[in-house]
């Protein structure tokens, strides 16, 4: 796939666009569908069916959007790096809805700021890949067949059969996405999310042996003291007393499949303009925010706050072409930048760009990413990530705010309620030798229920210490 061009391009004016107008552009798609009926009749069914989201939920995160760019509010995103179908079950949603509501309590209690949460599901079934093809067994022969690309593309099984993108996922995708949707607004309508309870609190991992004296006591007062986030909570008008057991909670995925985007996407009645109806907050990966290609060209059209992820290698005059074509309009609430640099590259990449969207007066929200950027793999091959190189890009990301005077106004992590063990270290301990226990992910390895809690422990601290 070719690199981000940071080349100026001309844009047809607001009116011009439409939800179609993405396909004008040549693209050189790292998948195809063998059956142009069948893709065809995938996505009039999806421009049929109910949306899953509604505009004015859409309206209500782009205004906390707009708070956490002024610094009044806080986002944390998170969730898997590509959902299944087959993990579409109650404990699973449960538990992932479960770690970002602790993390979010943590947060509030650290940086005394309300938090808004953002879970990467219920439509982050694509997934971008460095190559097209990939090679592996078919039935003792050694054979090429397309990779991977989520189950809103095609199957996992390494068969000719299961690697042919079936553009009925599409269809599959949504109506999984429908579900997990139903399910999470049902738990939260019926009290799930209570933030009096302390019986949903599992800290017993603070207790391992081997962690460092001064931060195990940080740790154990910080629990000691968690009723205070919702008492802070409460104050600074999260919520009333009275309706704690409820908390606001938006969906998030990356935008790569621009047919099941486009398909649902449209106007709604008493608002202008157009609505990406299938999520709250689509984002564009680095793999596919060409200026000059059909991910932008989408984008730039819609309602919806929009995200993009920002590496190591985008330059200045890049970065502002970007937020020209995404939000030329310099609306607030609108554009989420999500730096993604690498906990070796940070340092040095980070605060040019910090500079200048600040000296030209760009309205943006910053958040960071210290997911992608830090991958690795072990002497046997096996893809991880380290949770000192996490916190380590964390870390040095808060410094360069501080020095910019910039707002870092979220975090956005993949994660999981589970007990996997698919990244190193942290307080409970995982090691190289660990992640053949319980290594699950068909794509990246994801943060496990521990990790995450533990992260956002140590991220309140650090970012509320430069806040006092």
């Amino acid at each position: 796939m070719n690199p981000p061009n940071p080349t100026t391009r001309t844009f047809t004016t607001p009116d011009a666009w439409h939800p179609d107008s993405w396909r004008a552009i040549a693209y050189d798609e790292p998948y195809s569908y063998p059956d142009q009926a069948c893709v065809d009749a995938a996505r009039a069914r999806l421009g049929e069916l109910p949306p899953l989201v509604t505009s004015w939920e859409i309206e209500k995160l782009r205004a906390h959007i707009g708070e956490a760019q002024s610094g009044d509010r806080f986002i944390l995103q998170g969730g898997d790096c590509a959902e299944t179908l087959s993990e579409c079950r109650p404990e699973l949603i449960a538990n992932k809805l479960k770690i970002l509501l602790q993390m979010s309590l943590v947060m509030i209690h650290g940086l005394r700021l309300p938090v808004t949460r953002i879970g990467r599901f219920a439509g982050q079934y694509a997934k971008p890949r460095s190559s097209a093809t990939e090679s592996g067994d078919c039935n003792g022969q050694v054979c090429e067949l397309p990779s991977y690309f989520g189950d809103l593309i095609n199957r996992s099984p390494f068969t000719p059969s299961d690697r042919v993108p079936d553009p009925m996922l599409l269809v599959s995708g949504y109506q999984h996405a429908a579900m997990t949707l139903n399910f999470i607004r049902s738990l939260l309508d019926g009290g799930f999310a209570d933030l009096h309870h302390p019986e949903y609190w599992n800290l017993s991992f603070f207790e391992n042996a081997d962690l460092d004296a001064t931060r195990k006591a940080e740790y154990e007062h910080m629990s000691r003291t968690l009723a205070d986030g919702l008492r802070f909570m409460e104050n600074l008008g999260e919520q009333r007393v009275e309706d704690a057991h409820s908390v606001d909670f938006y969906t998030s995925h990356e935008g790569l499949n621009l047919i099941y985007e486009s398909a649902q996407t449209r106007k709604v009645p008493r608002r202008d303009g157009y609505y990406n109806l299938t999520t709250h907050l689509p984002w564009i990966g680095e793999r596919t925010r060409q200026l000059d290609g059909p991910h932008i060209e989408y984008f730039r059209g819609i309602n919806n706050p929009v995200g993009v992820k920002v590496g190591p290698t985008t330059t200045p005059d890049e970065l502002i072409a970007l937020i020209d074509a995404l939000n030329p309009d310099d609306l607030p609430g609108k554009l989420v930048l999500i730096a993604r640099m690498g906990a070796e590259g940070v340092a040095e990449a980070l605060p040019p760009l910090l500079s200048r969207v600040q000296s030209e007066g760009r309205t943006v929200l910053w958040m960071s990413d210290p997911m992608h950027g830090n991958g690795t793999k072990t002497t046997t091959g096996i893809k991880t990530r380290n949770f000192d190189a996490i916190l380590s890009e964390l870390e040095r990301t808060v410094e360069a705010h501080a020095n910019a005077e910039t707002t870092l106004g979220g975090v956005h992590f993949e994660l999981t309620g589970e007990d996997v063990t698919e990244c190193v270290g942290g307080a409970a301990g995982v090691t190289e030798d660990d992640l053949s226990r319980n290594y699950v992910s068909l794509c990246d390895p994801r943060l496990n229920y521990q990790q995450s809690l533990e992260l956002a422990f140590l991220l309140a601290g650090r970012m509320g210490s430069h806040q006092s």
